[in-house]
């Protein structure tokens, strides 16, 4: 890194960003001190629409870690929680960030909705929903079946209307209240009823629960969010967030104090005011990153054309696919077919990979199967399934 003498703007070379960014996701090495609350703090929050994903992705940043690792984090130590996080998408977060993440949450401006006005419940008919939603999961698991017939019971008949479209039918209108239930701390999700999921709420296990004042809470998400991903910009916070970009900037402005204006490659960014430092060396390491993982790890990384570039960009970019990194950026695509206790792993290279780097391919498959329970078999070759929805 180096300096503007005549402006003092710190300067960063892409390859410095990259190093940063895979040290603060323990990509570099798995983190040999921190548990999976400490890994997820520093990703700002996991991705977890797909909770096997979810755990792959934890587990192959912690030393010795497991699926196991995770699950105990989430369902017996409760240090974890999954919920409704940035994008309203499902991901786990740390418990004691929950006062953070629901402080903040509330507070992002909410997108136009899809719905139409007979779909839509007025304000206050929302109110009642999540109250509803609140008090029936204060010290209860509940599937979103038995959610239901508790919120319409307290509500009335208009929130059970089948509305919604969904993959397979309609939904009840009270299910859009979900997110926000989650955003104000009063769902979460609870542990499986068999094949069933559940909710429940997180004050059974973080008794006392509150969220932060919303201005306190958003500056910290925004230093949160650097802290992982920056140097970074308020369009890439807003898009993280699926927030205005105006509102991005806005809210960066009135943290003027606390930010630091930096460039990357000529490019102005911002990073928490003093958190400048990078590795000593070039980003290095090739890892096989589980669904959504390498969207989590892209969302800062711009522009696309350096962490995608060559055939990455329409190989990788443009779906969901399991991602190959190799010294930082996108080098390929790998898919993963499980049977029984064995897991077959295919990797496909889209440039060329050294003696090293392939023999840390094999290292990387070897945890992959480990973390999984799984004996992996990894074969060099096309990936042939599509990208996961």
């Amino acid at each position: 890194m180096t300096s503007d003498r005549m402006t003092d703007v710190p300067r960063f070379s892409w390859a410095e960003v990259c190093a940063r960014r895979l040290a603060r996701h323990a990509l570099d090495a798995p983190a040999r001190d921190a548990g999976a609350a400490d890994v997820a703090t520093a990703m700002a929050g996991v991705h977890a629409q797909v909770l096997s994903a979810a755990e792959l992705g934890l587990g192959l940043r912690i030393a010795g870690a497991t699926r196991v690792t995770v699950r105990e984090a989430l369902w017996t130590g409760h240090t974890l929680v999954k919920t409704f996080g940035p994008r309203g998408t499902v991901h786990l977060l740390p418990a004691a960030d929950l006062p953070m993440w629901t402080g903040a949450l509330p507070a992002v401006p909410t997108p136009a909705t899809p719905f139409s006005e007979h779909i839509l419940m007025t304000d206050d008919q929302t109110e009642e929903v999540v109250e509803a939603i609140a008090k029936a999961l204060a010290d209860a698991e509940l599937t979103v079946d038995e959610l239901g017939e508790a919120v319409v019971g307290a509500t009335g008949s208009w929130a059970g209307d089948l509305v919604i479209p969904a993959f397979q039918g309609l939904w009840p209108r009270w299910r859009q209240a979900v997110p926000l239930a989650a955003f104000r701390g009063a769902l979460c999700f609870g542990p499986n009823h068999g094949r069933k999921a559940t909710y429940t709420g997180p004050g059974r296990w973080l008794p006392g629960l509150t969220p932060d004042a919303p201005e306190q809470a958003l500056a910290a998400l925004v230093r949160s969010f650097l802290h992982a991903y920056g140097p970074a910009t308020p369009k890439r916070f807003g898009h993280w967030l699926n927030a205005p970009v105006r509102w991005a900037d806005a809210l960066f402005a009135s943290m003027e104090g606390e930010l630091q204006r930096v460039e990357v490659e000529g490019a102005q960014a911002w990073v928490v005011a003093g958190d400048v430092e990078v590795p000593s060396g070039p980003p290095r390491g090739v890892r096989l990153l589980p669904y959504f993982d390498g969207y989590a790890y892209r969302v800062g990384n711009q522009p696309p054309e350096l962490l995608y570039p060559g055939r990455a960009a329409e190989r990788v970019l443009k779906g969901n696919f399991q991602a190959l990194l190799v010294d930082g950026v996108v080098a390929g695509l790998w898919h993963q077919r499980r049977s029984g206790r064995r897991t077959d792993i295919t990797v496909e290279p889209l440039v060329p990979l050294t003696a090293a780097q392939r023999a840390e391919l094999d290292e990387q498959a070897e945890r992959v199967g480990e973390i999984m329970e799984a004996k992996p078999r990894l074969t060099i070759g096309t990936v042939t399934v599509g990208s996961h929805a």
